[in-house]
């Protein structure tokens, strides 16, 4: 004789895994589509309609000890396919050391999207090359630095080999009060084969990857804090690319400057802008 109450529980517990709810897949990331590119595929100086220059020897807010020369091949040129930003102690306009700053203001500016750049980095004491970002405009506060923000790809410091920064810096958040927004990974190959450094700014955060590897995130203080304003996030508005091999600095040169190594160089296979497909 059939128990009619164990019949009733087995047939339940048949038909539950079907009366489930489905689970919800994750929506997927949106796409990029790439908006802007040097390959450098031409030899010489680099393409004027993509790149300009920064020109002088002040020391650019760091201390630094090079001269930023414009349109000098010694100093910034294609060839082999490369990009090369070379840092040289050749003397120039009373500095002893040369060097270039290449930036894309006026030829590419961007609000929001996937900044990325394929790069081999020099080697040495006081070496300090950077892949970054500035604002174009200055809408903030007193229109300049920090105000207006500061993104910051890759940083690195030939004293302290194969680590590499990203940052960024705001009123609030920046590296003259301590507060900066910062991480730091080991590149093994930094200095001895090219690596892709890229940084992917939305309206939600900012992201620092190398080879895709994600290690650093700054989230939109103004998406969660009614407090947060332009001194937190003023990312909204366009930025350009700059390129640069500093000598020395506040940062670069905190262990000195060996004078034995130069020339050193900064290899960029190619630097890349996407933005959103959506």
């Amino acid at each position: 004789m059939h128990d009619r109450r164990l019949c009733s529980t087995l047939v339940l517990l048949l038909l539950l895994p079907a009366c489930q709810p489905a689970p919800q897949e994750e929506a997927p990331e949106p796409a990029w589509r790439l908006v802007w590119a040097d390959e450098f595929e031409t030899e010489g100086l680099p393409d004027p309609a993509k790149w300009g220059y920064d020109v002088g020897g002040h020391g650019w807010g760091n201390q630094e000890r090079q001269y930023y020369t414009e349109r000098r091949p010694e100093n910034a040129r294609v060839e082999d396919g490369r990009l090369i930003i070379e840092a040289r102690r050749d003397g120039w306009q009373g500095h002893e050391y040369t060097s270039a700053r290449l930036v894309s203001r006026g030829k590419g500016d961007w609000t929001y999207g996937r900044f990325e750049a394929r790069a081999r980095l020099p080697s040495g004491r006081g070496t300090w090359p950077a892949i970054w970002m500035l604002p174009t405009e200055g809408p903030y506060g007193n229109g300049g630095w920090p105000d207006n923000g500061e993104i910051d790809i890759m940083e690195h410091v030939g004293f302290d080999p194969d680590v590499v920064h990203a940052s960024v810096h705001t009123r609030a958040y920046h590296h003259s009060i301590g507060t900066q927004k910062t991480a730091r990974i080991h590149v093994p190959t930094a200095r001895t084969g090219f690596n892709v450094y890229a940084v992917e700014w939305t309206p939600e955060a900012i992201r620092a990857f190398v080879n895709d590897s994600l290690y650093f995130t700054f989230p939109n203080e103004r998406l969660s804090n009614p407090e947060a304003d332009y001194r937190h996030w003023p990312f909204d508005h366009p930025f350009h690319l700059v390129l640069n091999v500093a000598v020395g600095g506040s940062w670069g040169g905190m262990q000195g400057v060996d004078p034995d190594i130069w020339p050193q160089r900064m290899e960029i296979d190619y630097v890349r802008v996407y933005q959103r497909a959506d």
